[in-house]
């Protein structure tokens, strides 16, 4: 297979393995219609317990929970860059010949070599670490049932995924 065919395959895998991804006003949408309608107090036995509670005058509570929490290396990034240009001699030569019927045929000839400079490695991004998790904002009525529930703020999966939310709670696309 030629370098060009398996470019253009490796970018259809990784456009339907995107295109596969959950957001995460996806996951918002999935999460919604499994849980609006559900008691709070489900809701928190499967996923566990809230990191904070506000109650509301009519004697709802807006609760804020927080799950899946990891965290992903990332290693460092680096880029190796030719020889300095610089340092690279370029010679050119010229010929000229008269052909037998007077017409004139001229040739150009370049040729390049370094001298003495091997590439150099260069770090484009140190080693680092994100931490990943869900945050959701779960609102009840006075009855603690859910009538909304939305992420409030939700990282990025691990792998390809767009959603640490659609994944914690098993979103599926």
């Amino acid at each position: 297979m030629t370098w060009h065919v398996f470019k253009w395959a490796a970018l259809g895998v990784l456009a339907l393995g995107v295109a596969g991804c959950t957001t995460t006003e996806e996951a918002n949408k999935a999460i919604q219609s499994k849980w609006i309608g559900q008691p709070v107090d489900s809701f928190f036995t499967y996923y566990g317990p809230p990191v904070s509670s506000f109650p509301l005058n009519d004697g709802g509570t807006i609760y804020t929970w927080v799950g899946g929490q990891t965290t992903r290396h990332i290693p460092a990034q680096y880029q190796t860059i030719p020889a300095n240009d610089a340092n690279k001699v370029t010679r050119t030569t010229t010929e000229t010949h008269r052909n037998a019927d007077g017409s004139t045929t001229t040739t150009t000839r370049s040729s390049s070599f370094g001298v003495g400079q091997p590439p150099v490695t260069r770090m484009v991004s140190p080693a680092r670490s994100e931490d990943l998790f869900c945050e959701l904002q779960i609102t009840t009525g006075p009855d603690k049932v859910i009538r909304m529930l939305r992420a409030t703020n939700d990282t990025d999966g691990e792998g390809l995924s767009f959603s640490r939310c659609a994944e914690v709670m098993g979103v599926k696309k």
